[in-house]
């Protein structure tokens, strides 16, 4: 069912690799991936693993998540609107690396603050300690 969805990837991922006008072998070394494992994943007969996706996500600086969702790693439902706006956060130009992670921080703080949060084991969110709420929700509750 989910590797229907690999098609899908492999279409993303050459628009991507596009956009960031690098070649397939220019990628594939970026990745650390070969450049014909990379072919075969962007003509959808390749499911890549999630780390394979994580590797080529950070050389073409997008969001692995939305990787992840597209090759049905993770469910498109679940969590749909967090993954798209961290994804836009992280596609964006015009931001240092240290204005993504403080916007990604802010934007975790406020899910959280609204009972939505992500904390469900992922450490893809947590910056510097003992700044803002880190306080125990256990401590808090009641």
């Amino acid at each position: 069912m989910a590797s229907l969805n690999v098609g899908n990837l492999g279409d993303y991922l050459r628009e991507q690799r596009r956009n960031a006008q690098l070649s397939l072998r220019q990628l594939a070394d970026a990745a650390g991936v070969s450049n014909p494992y990379l072919s075969q994943i962007e003509r959808g007969l390749r499911k890549p693993s999630a780390e394979v996706l994580q590797q080529v996500a950070k050389a073409l600086r997008i969001s692995a998540e939305t990787l992840y969702v597209r090759a049905g790693i993770l469910d498109a439902e679940r969590d749909r609107d967090e993954v798209e706006t961290r994804a836009v956060i992280l596609a964006d130009p015009t931001l240092t690396e240290g204005q993504k992670q403080a916007l990604l921080q802010i934007y975790e703080s406020f899910r959280r603050e609204n009972g939505i949060g992500s904390d469900d084991g992922r450490a893809d969110g947590a910056g510097p300690p003992g700044h803002e709420s880190d306080a125990d929700p256990q401590q808090t509750a009641g």
